[in-house]
């Protein structure tokens, strides 16, 4: 046995999915913290009342900081309430973390909430570089404001083939191979970027074995995406072979899981990925879109 290389391979799995775990800790915190503020309102008696607030919100922050810690009090609860009254629409929001939503919830005025979120998504703005930008004024500086600003992609036609690229193209490390549908999973995972701009835009990771609970069973998806342009789930599944007829069966099952447990209600349907091995090549196929796309992965 080669120890140093085992070694190294545990190293490697780590560090994959501690990515893959950091894309999903946001998505958890922010879908979290929106349906709380979600909740908080509809309690108070509706947005007309919640924008004023009542003792509800006091109440429960004591019984919830004394059980859960200060992370729950009434400042943080009504943050997530006015996170939800600013952004009714969660999708719209999820291509953002809680730490830039946070920095830009004191902001009142509509458009200049959203003009920061787009530098965000545009630029990839760290928290710091966000604040400086709040900072400096960098919105009432504008020169031409546009009378109403929307947050970009979210109106963006629901047209999975916008800006795909094809073929895909997978970089394999060293002597890396890939022998197993584990092993496309972990290298899909590990370049996540990349992967996602090949795709298109608007791809976010929900989760990788992503575990479903349906009629008292447990299904696993291989990988969960969401889309905030085509504000939709998107279910991928890896077949290390020819796809076969069973396989549109089985990942149009998990699609439907996915609209009857996940999915809300302004939300579009889910789509599907197969992604299957062909001779040397690998091949992506859409499922639930308007037409199949065919499209090739090439390892370098």
């Amino acid at each position: 046995m080669n120890y140093y290389e085992e070694v190294e391979n545990l190293i490697k799995r780590n560090e994959v999915n501690k990515r893959a775990r950091i894309l999903v800790e946001n998505f958890d915190i922010v879908n979290t913290y929106w349906n709380i503020g979600k909740l908080l309102v509809e309690a108070q008696g509706g947005e007309a009342r919640a924008k004023y607030g009542n003792g509800l919100i006091k109440e429960w922050s004591e019984k919830f900081t004394k059980k859960y810690g200060s992370g729950y009090n009434y400042t943080n609860l009504s943050r997530f309430r006015k996170f939800y009254l600013y952004f009714p629409i969660l999708a719209t929001v999820w291509q953002v973390s809680w730490s830039h939503i946070k920095i830009i919830l004191p902001i009142k005025d509509k458009n200049k909430r959203n003009y920061y979120i787009n530098i965000c998504i545009k630029n990839n703005l760290s928290t710091r570089k966000l604040e400086r930008e709040i900072k400096n004024n960098a919105y009432e500086r504008l020169i031409d404001k546009p009378e109403k600003i929307e947050i970009i992609g979210y109106k963006e036609k629901n047209n999975i083939r916008n800006n795909i690229m094809n073929p895909i193209i997978l970089e394999l490390w060293g002597k890396q191979k890939i022998e197993s549908e584990k092993d496309l999973e972990l290298i899909i995972l590990s370049q996540l970027k990349n992967f996602f701009s090949q795709l298109g835009n608007g791809f976010t990771l929900v989760g990788n074995q992503y575990k479903l609970v349906y009629n008292n069973k447990n299904y696993f998806i291989d990988i969960l995406l969401f889309n905030y342009k085509l504000n939709s789930f998107i279910v991928v599944e890896l077949k290390l072979r020819e796809l076969q007829k069973e396989d549109k069966g089985q990942i149009e099952f998990y699609m439907d899981i996915v609209d009857k447990e996940i999915k809300e209600a302004f939300h579009n349907k889910t789509i599907g990925i197969i992604i299957s091995k062909k001779q040397d090549k690998f091949i992506a196929e859409f499922v639930g879109s308007d037409e199949i796309i065919p499209l090739t992965y090439q390892t370098i």
